[in-house]
């Protein structure tokens, strides 16, 4: 399961257009690779839920379902496979991590760059009810109406 994570989200076919939002009204999307770890997102959860004031609904769209083993420390070769050591996911360009909606634009926009800290990967914040974009066009698909994108620096 080691290896390049290529290409962008599966879920791109003729309905979806790169990073479509389905929940909520604004969500955080990768814009590079990486594989995240349940601590990353359990982290990135808990400071999106600070900044948020427990107010408005919040959507997970990823879940770490790839086991990851690893064998103790000077142990010799051999023996098997080791233990689980963590639970990880791979997220590709255009996949949404997170969505919230039912809280301010200010707000939501704020809680999302904060849980994007976390991750060791490039981000984006999408906002469903703007049109103009505000990063190049090559994030974007022109087969469904353009949210607004605002990138993460890393």
């Amino acid at each position: 399961m080691k290896g390049d994570i290529r290409g962008i989200d599966g879920s791109m076919n003729n309905n979806h257009a790169f990073g479509s939002l389905k929940f909520g009204t604004m969500g955080l999307i990768a814009t590079e690779p990486a594989r995240l770890t349940a601590r990353q997102l359990e982290a990135a959860r808990r400071v999106r839920r600070f900044h948020m004031n427990r107010a408005g609904k919040t959507w997970i769209r990823i879940f770490p379902d790839i086991p990851v083993t690893a064998k103790p420390a000077e142990v010799r070769m051999g023996k098997g496979k080791g233990a689980v050591a963590f639970w990880a996911c791979k997220v590709r360009p255009g996949t949404v991590i997170f969505e919230v909606a039912g809280i301010t634009q200010e707000t939501g926009h704020h809680a999302l760059l904060s849980s994007a800290k976390k991750f060791p990967m490039k981000t984006a914040v999408l906002h469903r009810n703007l049109l103009k974009p505000s990063t190049p066009s090559a994030l974007l698909t022109s087969s469904s109406p353009s949210p607004s994108i605002t990138t993460t620096p890393q």
